[in-house]
């Protein structure tokens, strides 16, 4: 009979730990791959950016616009400037069933209210503000920020704004209390009402303008303002109303870690996946693969996929029917409900890492740990399971055997106490179509923060994973 330590090592369940088990040349792989995320991260902080990013990047990398007599393998569609769905078409006919990756490219973050521009009775200019997704108010307040998106003036011309990333550039703040006086207004709350929405004004400006003739100008602070934004941008006040402008942290990705083991940056839920989804995409175009492998990156998941840019809607449907189209199969729609019940699906989202300072409201041994590979979660939701998908036993095992195959670092995880909270991700939407779905994404620290924290170890094991389960799935 074998020894207790061999038995335990062939009978039980244990994940492992990237940088004690990986190869040299796997680690080394890590870091470098790290490098290009950092940058995308910083060129890629609103969903409109991502996309602009994906453009570029798939015109120089030679897909075709599936709307524009695309001929080859590789193409692609572009929806509103916040949508992207890019795909290679494998051996087998589009409808014996696609690989689909899904990963959504918005953040929480604070918008401009569409009429944002004051000024306040102490004569400062300020910008009124409206919270997206699920933020933790009070760590908007007092950092610095940045101004990102675009206007859309009178004739229909876009114009881009960003505000705040360039070191040259000004940056902009919601001033916090002092503690000094904070006692009643802030204190004595509980800490999700400590922050009023209404309280996060942005601080803009406070010079005001002085005319030549009428030096005592009604709002001359709002006004130089406006002169200012009218000289940089050629806008006026109205304009404001057909706006989309975004504030951010201000400033770059980090390494983060006396080892930079980590990185450090705004925006990791969930671009995180998304990067690492489209190289994984881009790694096989060279390859040979049965299915259809498809990248969608979806827009408004943290405000529940609504609207016509959201996984709810049916752009990832009529591109997989304009792709049974372009393959020269039908596309009637018998045969693309039967293309998406035949299809797998991983919902490639950021799971909970277990924090070292809140290690309570984790489960150890289902929970994901920072460093030990990309994360697979049978279901997400709340309390009884609440808004998940629950995926099949049969798809986990799948997923799971050809991830040990490949070599994948990959563990298990719960998005922590069965009823200490819990969230939802995409998985539950895909799997309307029919399709088998799964969620699997890395673990990262400070969720919804400003400044959210992931292993190099997990960004590297998901990439790996997502091209294992293009080649594979």
């Amino acid at each position: 009979m074998k020894k207790a330590k061999d038995l335990m090592k062939d009978l039980a369940y244990d994940r492992k730990n990237f940088w004690k088990e990986a190869s040299k040349e796997d680690q080394n792989a890590a870091m470098d791959f790290s490098e290009g995320y950092k940058k995308f991260l910083d060129n890629a902080k609103t969903e409109r950016e991502t996309i602009k990013f994906y453009a570029k990047q798939l015109a120089e990398r030679g897909y075709e616009n599936i709307d524009a007599d695309a001929k080859g393998k590789k193409v692609y569609r572009l929806s509103r400037g916040k949508n992207a769905a890019i795909a290679i078409i494998g051996k087998q006919p589009v409808s014996a069933g696609v690989n689909l990756i899904v990963a959504h490219i918005d953040s929480p973050r604070v918008d401009l209210k569409q009429n944002p521009l004051e000024e306040t009775n102490t004569q400062m200019a300020i910008m009124k503000t409206h919270y997206y997704g699920g933020v933790r108010k009070y760590q908007w307040m007092s950092t610095p920020l940045a101004l990102h998106g675009v206007f859309v003036k009178r004739n229909g011309e876009v114009v881009d704004v960003n505000i705040g990333e360039n070191e040259d550039d000004p940056v902009f703040v919601m001033p916090d209390l002092l503690p000094h006086l904070s006692r009643k207004v802030q204190a004595t709350k509980k800490i999700g009402d400590a922050v009023a929405a209404e309280n996060m004004n942005l601080i803009f400006g406070s010079i005001p303008f002085i005319g030549e003739e009428d030096e005592d100008v009604k709002e001359a602070v709002k006004l130089n303002v406006l002169y200012l934004l009218n000289q940089k941008y050629g806008i006026t006040e109205r304009d404001f109303l057909s706006a989309e402008l975004e504030l951010v942290p201000a400033g770059k990705a980090r390494d983060c870690g006396i080892d930079r083991s980590f990185v450090l940056g705004y925006g990791q839920d969930d671009r995180i996946c998304a990067y690492t989804s489209a190289e994984a995409l881009y790694d096989i175009e060279n390859a040979e693969f049965e299915k259809t492998a498809i990248v969608f990156l979806a827009d408004k998941e943290e405000i529940g996929s609504d609207s016509n840019t959201g996984a709810k809607s049916n752009f990832i449907i009529d591109f997989i029917a304009d792709l049974l189209a372009h393959n020269n199969e039908k596309n009637d729609s018998v045969t693309l409900r039967k293309t998406l019940i035949k299809s797998q699906v991983l919902s490639a989202d950021v799971n909970a890492g277990i924090n070292p300072n809140y290690p309570s409201v984790h489960e150890k041994s289902n929970a994901v740990h920072m460093g030990f590979g990309v994360g697979v979660a049978k279901y997400t939701g709340a309390g009884g399971k609440g808004g998940s998908n629950d995926a099949n036993a049969e798809f986990n095992s799948k997923i799971y055997n050809i991830f040990d195959e490949e070599n994948v670092f990959w563990q298990y995880g719960a998005l922590g106490k069965v009823d200490e909270g819990g969230g939802g991700t995409i998985a539950k939407f895909m799997a309307l179509y029919g399709a088998e779905v799964i969620d699997c994404g890395p673990g990262i620290l400070g969720m919804h923060s400003l400044y959210e924290l992931s292993s190099k170890a997990d960004i590297y094991s998901s990439y790996k994973a997502y091209r294992t389960f293009f080649l594979r799935g």
